[in-house]
C-alpha cells in the first residue's frame, strides 16, 4: 500500500532479497511499463503522463527497476539484462499475471526486448519507444546521460539533450530532477550502472540480430526524429529486423516522446495495445 505523500512511492513487494516499488492501477489485460535510465528516474516520473489514461483501458503495472527509483536492492547485486528480466518475471509471478503487453522506453525498450526473447510465452505485444537493444556506436547524448555528475547546470544540459522543445524546460523542472538525482544513494547506484567505457553498456543491452529476427510478437516502434540520446536510425534498423514491426516517427520531437507528444503517444499505445488487440481476438 502507498502510505507516502509522494506519488512516486506506490506498492512495495519483497522478492528474492530486494524490495520492488511498483504502481498497479486499472483492470483488465495487463500492460507492463518499463522506464528509461536517466539519473534520478522513477517509473512515475517516466510514465505519469500515460498511467492515468492507460489505466482506464487496462491494468497498468509499472515498477521501479532494480538499481533505480524507490526499489531497494543490495549494492553488490550485479545488474544486467538477465537480472532485470528475472525481477520482472518474479513480479508477474507474485501478482499471478500470466501474460503482459509491454511498453519500454530507451533502456526499458532493451529490457522489453530481452523479456520477449527470453520469455516469449509471457508477452502479448510490444511497444518500443526510443529503444536501446541493438549494437551501435554510443551517441554523444547517451554518453552524457550515463556520465552525469550531479549539478543544476549538468541537469539542465541533460534536459536540453532529452527534449527537442526547450521551452518545456524551466527552473522548477530542472531543480526537481536534480534533487531526485541526489536523493539518498541514487547517484552512487546510478554511477555503477553504466561505467566508462560506456559503449560496453550499449553492448550489454543489445540483442543479437538473430534474436530480433525471431521475435514473433506484433511490435510498434515509436521514435522522435530529433532524438539525441537514441538516434532514430536505431529504430529504423530494428523495424527491418523484427518481422511483425511497424515504426511511427514524430517530427520535431526528441527522446521524451511521452512528454513532448503526450496525447498522440498515448493514443498510439491505446490503439495498438487495447483497441487493435481486441479487434484481432
Amino acid at each position: 500500500m502507498n502510505v507516502s505523500a509522494s506519488p512516486e512511492i506506490a506498492n512495495q513487494i519483497e522478492l528474492n532479497g530486494y524490495t520492488l516499488n511498483y504502481h498497479d492501477q486499472g483492470q483488465g489485460d495487463v500492460i507492463l511499463l518499463i522506464h528509461g535510465s536517466g539519473p534520478g528516474v522513477t517509473s512515475w516520473a517516466n510514465w505519469r503522463g500515460i498511467i492515468p489514461t492507460l489505466s482506464q483501458k487496462a491494468r497498468v503495472v509499472a515498477p521501479d527497476m532494480l538499481g533505480f527509483g524507490y526499489t531497494k536492492c543490495p549494492s553488490d547485486l550485479k545488474l544486467h539484462p538477465a537480472a532485470w528480466v528475472k525481477s520482472l518475471i518474479d513480479l508477474l509471478d507474485a501478482l499471478n499475471i500470466d501474460k503482459v503487453s509491454v511498453v519500454g522506453n530507451s533502456f526499458g525498450g532493451a529490457i522489453a526486448l530481452a523479456l520477449a526473447t527470453d520469455h516469449p510465452e509471457r508477452v502479448n505485444r510490444l511497444v518500443l519507444m526510443g529503444a536501446a537493444g541493438i549494437s551501435a556506436p554510443i551517441s554523444a547524448g547517451l554518453e552524457k546521460v550515463w556520465g552525469y555528475e550531479p549539478s543544476l547546470e549538468a541537469m539542465r544540459g541533460l534536459m536540453e539533450v532529452f527534449a527537442y522543445d526547450h521551452s518545456i524546460i524551466n527552473d522548477d523542472l530542472v531543480r526537481m530532477r536534480y534533487e531526485a538525482s541526489i536523493r539518498a544513494d541514487v547517484q552512487a547506484r546510478f554511477s555503477r550502472l553504466f561505467p566508462a567505457p560506456r559503449q560496453q553498456g550499449v553492448e550489454m543491452l543489445a540483442q543479437p540480430e538473430s534474436k530480433l529476427k525471431s521475435i514473433g510478437h506484433k511490435t510498434l516502434l515509436i521514435h522522435g526524429r530529433d532524438d539525441q540520446v537514441i538516434p532514430v536510425e536505431w529504430s529504423e534498423r530494428m523495424v527491418r529486423l523484427i518481422p511483425h514491426a511497424d515504426l511511427h516517427v514524430f517530427g520535431e520531437c526528441g527522446h521524451w516522446v511521452q512528454i513532448e507528444k503526450a496525447q498522440a503517444f498515448t493514443k498510439l499505445v491505446v490503439d495498438f495495445l487495447v483497441d487493435s488487440a481486441i479487434a484481432a481476438n
